[in-house]
């Protein structure tokens, strides 16, 4: 079973620690550096989102998915939500959403401490890799061009 399963067993914590070797940089609501030195593909990301299986984002999300048949109303759709925000404000809210607003049941995805209720296989690991991070802020980035619909 792979790591990101881990993220229905997620609680949330405004505990914060870096897990990579690169730097994260907070500043406000957002993560201004990129989390690896490979820019993010939109492709990649496109498949994280729309993965029952990584990064479960169509459990609360909807979003320009046609080809997945059920979607999560519990959350914004994804094209709205993305708005306005910044790729750093983006990043930030995949790492730790819970730094931005404190009720969101929306996982850490980049975090691997102050965690609650993380099955003991899942104990420091995070969800995505960094990588996987920039890959899903390129697709969400991508959203922002495009008409909603």
């Amino acid at each position: 079973m792979r790591r990101a399963l881990a993220a229905v067993l997620l609680g949330t914590s405004t505990l914060f620690l870096p897990c990579s070797a690169f730097s994260q940089t907070w500043v406000g609501d957002s993560i201004v550096n990129p989390l690896t030195s490979s820019p993010g593909d939109v492709s990649r990301g496109r498949a994280i989102v729309a993965s029952r299986q990584v990064g479960l984002c169509l459990l609360c999300h909807s979003g320009p998915f046609p080809e997945e048949r059920f979607q999560g109303n519990l959350a914004p759709d994804l094209s709205a939500s993305v708005g306005h925000s910044t790729p750093a404000q983006l990043r930030a809210r995949l790492v730790d959403p819970s730094r931005s607003n404190p009720a969101s049941i929306m996982p850490a995805y980049y975090r691997a401490t102050g965690l609650n209720r993380v099955a003991p296989k899942f104990v420091d690991q995070t969800i995505l890799t960094g990588q996987e991070i920039e890959d899903v802020v390129a697709f969400l980035v991508s959203l922002q061009s495009k008409p909603h619909q």
